[in-house]
C-alpha cells in the first residue's frame, strides 16, 4: 500500500473489508494492527470479517481489545 495511505483509517478500514471479503485474513490482521487510532467502525469491520469467515469467536477478542483502547461499542456493535 502506498505509503501517503497508510494513515488514512477510511482507507485502511476499506482495505481491511477487503482482504476479508476475499478471504486474506492474515493481511486484514495485518493491516488493522498497523493502525494506531482505531475507531468503533475499524473495529466492526475487522469483527463482521470474521463472522464472514467463520471465525466468530475471534469476536470476543477484539471486542476485549475495544474497551481496552476505550472505544466504546455502538449499537451495532
Amino acid at each position: 500500500m502506498p505509503r501517503n495511505l497508510r494513515n488514512d483509517n477510511i482507507v485502511l478500514t476499506s482495505a481491511i473489508h477487503m482482504f476479508m471479503k476475499f478471504g486474506d485474513i492474515r493481511l486484514a490482521e495485518s493491516l488493522f494492527q498497523s493502525i494506531k487510532k482505531k475507531d468503533v467502525y475499524t473495529f466492526g469491520v475487522l469483527m463482521n470479517g470474521y463472522n464472514m469467515n467463520g471465525l466468530s469467536m475471534k469476536c470476543f477478542q477484539i471486542l476485549e481489545e475495544m474497551i481496552g483502547e476505550n472505544v466504546s461499542p455502538n449499537e451495532i456493535i
